[in-house]
């Protein structure tokens, strides 16, 4: 761990919150809208990171004062940034009140090529002619790693390379430079405007500097810079070489034809509004970034807590958040993207049949808090969502039945028979342990799902037993999980609380017990967990282990409502009491209620649950997790997948019943 004074100047660095993310899903970078890259990610999106730190910025002639680095809004510049249209590709335009020049910054990763590109174009306001002098800092913490690396300046190929062990980057531009330094305080240097031709350092930093002499009032100059990766030097140096071997217009030109592409594959937005076709567009280009090129995995954010100071990391794939994207590429026409993840789930699946907490993209095992029953359930589900979607049918059913018949075997034999609910496990939220409602209807979901598969297998004793274990879900959750005081279900049954909680609770009147435990450890458990969480829509959407119009499911959801709306801004809270990054209101779980809502037949309030993430977009567009409760601005993770996918999802169940 680092302490706090580490942590501070580690967010001078690498802010939680980012503005922008682009990439090719195999390189993805993340970005403020200063145009301040702050993280770089290859060859997959969720791990490694390699970058420390990458600067730029502008000497003017020969005026004091150094470098001005304009990715800085503390150093007087000011930035106007957004999407290239129908990209992925974010555009900064930097200006300042006391220097006559304007730099449009152009980032994008080349389709299909290990290289990240930044167009540059550098504009003359003023009345006079200018000389100036463009600065590039790059520190790089290559696999996260601070040690054993080294920066060479190659002449050659007049780039400064960056490497360790089995990675490396080649930083260049098809305009020579005019200065260098490895190392050697490269910082310092580059912003003293001197550098000192260093040619190699054993240390993670260099700079670069390209002179652009006599740029009359008003033209303009043009280059690009590369940022080139490869396993080796070699390849790396190589990649730079294709890279310069054509010239800017032509990446672009190639990066825009491939996202138009994919746009015009995708089925068109079901709505005409057009703040609506907008967020619809720029959610699945965002989803295709979070969606691994090589292994189909999916992630549910880029991560941007790399020490778990406030979270424990979202860089990762769960089941249960890929399962909602997927049945939003499913709705969106991308089902082929789908079908690459659940080709890839199979490869996470335990022995024993059950799907952990969260994943890297090689199936290994993510840092974990333990098993959560909803996940493999969800995955489950999710397969049938693609399976009655898909022309592929008897193929994939071949490829993924000897998984889903491991997985719901696990799932059969996890049932508590005294509750009737699955075992305890934690919880979506992965805050505590208990038999949890929610999970226990994404198990129901699974289930149902697999004694599906079953039948098209014909195998008709295992589905008849899948499906009676189902239906003995539902009928537990209507038996044991009603809680008349609150006009709710219970979020769950036997919960895990600590001794002194559960003292408390039990000399309140509260019912619990104590279970024994190995080497004489003890476990505190109360019989209900009574709190209203949002995920109890779950059990009727997606998962209808209970009908949407049940009169119980109707009561549910109208508390949620009731006691989850934050007061001040709207939007719907996870759960009462809930004091994670402060308690706010949630993207998904407000169009977690729309769907509902939908479903219901109350469109006009499904439109308003809708209307709410619309209009709490981050300023390029992008979806957050999190909404401050007082502010309305975004307060955490930029962007959630699952936000994303829940908003495709919004829109195509209202307009599948005309609508929107």
């Amino acid at each position: 761990m680092i302490n706090e004074q580490q942590l501070q100047q580690h967010l001078r660095k690498k802010p939680y919150l980012v503005d922008a993310i682009a990439g090719n899903s195999a390189m993805l970078v993340s970005l403020g809208r200063t145009g301040r890259l702050y993280r770089l990610w290859w060859p997959h999106i969720d791990y490694p990171q390699h970058v420390d730190e990458i600067r730029t910025g502008l000497k003017l002639g020969n005026t004091s004062g150094g470098v001005t680095w304009f990715d800085d809004s503390d150093a007087g510049w000011q930035h106007a940034a957004n999407y290239a249209p129908h990209t992925n590709a974010y555009r900064v335009t930097s200006t300042h009140p006391d220097y006559p020049v304007t730099v449009e910054q152009t980032d994008f990763a080349a389709p299909g090529q290990p290289l990240m590109v930044r167009g540059y174009r550098l504009t003359n306001n003023g009345h006079e002619t200018r000389d100036l002098e463009f600065y590039h800092y790059g520190s790089f913490r290559i696999m996260e790693n601070e040690l054993y690396a080294t920066t060479e300046f190659q002449r050659k190929q007049d780039a400064m390379l960056h490497f360790r062990h089995q990675y490396a980057f080649a930083v260049g531009s098809s305009e020579v430079c005019s200065g260098y330094q490895a190392g050697n305080g490269s910082w310092h240097a580059a912003a003293n405007g001197y550098l000192d031709g260093n040619v190699i350092a054993m240390q993670s930093d260099g700079a670069m500097k390209w002179t652009f002499a006599g740029i009359e009032p008003g033209q303009s100059v043009d280059f690009p810079m590369y940022i080139a990766a490869g396993h080796s030097r070699g390849e790396a140096l190589a990649a730079l070489t294709v890279a310069k071997s054509r010239s800017y217009a032509e990446w672009y030109s190639e990066m825009e034809a491939y996202w138009s592409k994919y746009l015009a594959d995708a089925a068109p937005c079901p709505s005409a509004n057009e703040a609506i076709a907008a967020l619809y567009e720029r959610s699945l280009l965002a989803m295709k970034l979070m969606a691994d090129e090589s292994t189909g995995t999916i992630v549910a954010a880029p991560e941007f807590d790399e020490y778990y100071s406030r979270c424990g990391g979202y860089a990762y794939s769960w089941g249960r958040d890929a399962a909602f994207v997927t049945t939003a590429f499913n709705k969106a026409g991308l089902g082929a993207l789908s079908e690459k993840f659940y080709d890839w789930s199979i490869t996470a699946q335990e022995p024993d049949g059950s799907w952990q907490q969260r994943h890297y993209n090689d199936g290994s095992l993510a840092p974990s808090w333990g098993l959560q029953m909803d996940e493999g359930a969800s995955l489950l589900w999710g397969m049938w969502e693609y399976y009655i979607h898909s022309g592929k049918r008897e193929a994939f059913l071949e490829r993924m039945w000897p998984a889903v018949e491991k997985g719901a075997a696990f799932l059969f034999q996890q049932l508590d028979q005294d509750t009737g609910l699955p075992l305890p496990s934690r919880d979506l939220w992965e805050e505590r342990e208990a038999e949890h409602t929610y999970s226990a209807a994404a198990v129901y979901g699974g289930l149902t799902a697999a004694a599906a598969f079953a039948r098209r297998k014909g195998k008709e004793d295992l589905s008849a037993q899948w499906e009676e274990a189902a239906q003995d879900i539902a009928s537990a959750i209507e038996s044991r999980c009603w809680n008349e005081s609150k006009g709710s279900y219970y979020r769950g049954l036997k919960l895990t609380v600590s001794k002194e909680t559960y003292e408390a609770a039990i000399a309140r009147g509260e019912g619990g017990f104590v279970q024994q435990r190995d080497k004489g450890y003890e476990n505190y458990i109360l019989d209900v967990d009574p709190i209203v969480d949002v995920s109890l829509l779950g059990i009727s959407v997606p998962f209808d282990a209970v009908p949407v119009d049940h009169p119980r499911m109707v009561q549910t959801a109208d508390a949620i409502e009731r006691l989850l709306t934050s007061p001040n801004i709207g939007g719907i809270r996870r759960y009462e009491n809930d004091g994670y990054i402060g308690g706010n209101p949630w993207i998904l779980t407000t169009l977690w209620l729309c769907h509902y809502r939908t479903l219901q037949g109350r469109y006009e309030d499904a439109r308003q649950l809708l209307d709410y993430a619309i209009k709490h977009v981050t300023s390029s567009g992008l979806l957050p997790e999190q909404v401050d409760r007082n502010t309305g601005e975004t307060a955490w993770v930029v962007p959630l997948t699952w936000s994303h996918a829940m908003f495709v999802l919004a829109v195509h169940l209202l307009a599948e019943r005309g609508e929107l």
